[in-house]
């Protein structure tokens, strides 16, 4: 079974700003396409960051740092977290606004993968990247979407096809496959246990999949040793002797 890759929804046609790009021109940028942020580039089309919107509205709303009472008692000794709001308060170009490193994903990525990987990081976008590191795409959490608007015949194709005929060696109707608004119900007598968690399993990780009813019942569990059999030990469970 082979999840459907990142490729296959990105845009490829990506806005992308340069270190150099002034504030004003990422704005535009932004504002044209309608989009909530952009990757920044190098000069070899290598990824070094991440402009969103939220990183020129914070820009816009920052305070001063200093104010003048205390610029005559010297300057505050500030921390880490300030001297970065101060730094972000001063940015003029896109290199100084982006949020560093960017968080990317890979042409040969699933899009399981990456909804995880945004959802974990918190981020509405992934810059992706070719086998060279370099930007080819992007993907969006609208991107993502398209996951789960996948027709339930399509989901109960590949369960049959992929999992009970390619996988278990099954005749493609010796299990009943229902999909109903992305949720798969197995139905049937299966010979193993085993065979009964590797059908389940596969079928959560079917592209479209949003839960899995389990109606499989096993005539034999064979994930677990009969009473009195002996359990062979391999090379590395055996005590070494002394020759």
């Amino acid at each position: 079974m082979r999840n459907a890759e990142v490729a296959s929804v990105m845009t490829t046609d990506v806005v992308r700003a340069e270190y150099g790009t002034p504030f004003k021109a990422v704005a535009r940028l932004l504002a044209e396409h309608r989009i909530g942020g952009l990757p920044v580039v190098d000069e070899h089309d290598h990824v070094i960051g991440v402009v969103s919107e939220t990183d020129l509205m914070t820009r816009q709303g920052e305070t001063p740092v200093f104010h003048r009472a205390a610029r005559r008692a010297g300057p505050p000794a500030l921390t880490p977290g300030a001297r970065r709001r101060a730094a972000r308060a001063r940015a003029r170009t896109a290199g100084q606004l982006m949020t560093a490193p960017p968080v990317t994903a890979h042409t040969g990525g699933t899009l399981v993968q990456a909804a995880r990987t945004m959802a974990r990081r918190h981020v509405e976008r992934l810059p992706v990247l070719d086998a060279g590191g370099r930007l080819v795409g992007i993907v969006t959490r609208h991107d993502l979407m398209r996951l789960f608007l996948r027709p339930d015949a399509g989901i109960r194709r590949e369960v049959i096809e992929e999992i009970l005929v390619k996988a278990l060696w099954l005749p493609p109707m010796s299990v009943g496959v229902f999909v109903t608004e992305g949720v798969v119900t197995l139905d049937g007598r299966m010979e193993r246990r085993s065979e009964t968690e590797i059908a389940v399993a596969m079928a959560r990780r079917t592209d479209g999949a949003v839960g899995v009813v389990d109606k499989l019942p096993y005539r034999t569990d064979d994930t677990r040793p009969r009473p009195g059999t002996r359990i062979p030990h391999g090379v590395a469970g055996e005590r070494p002797r002394r020759i």
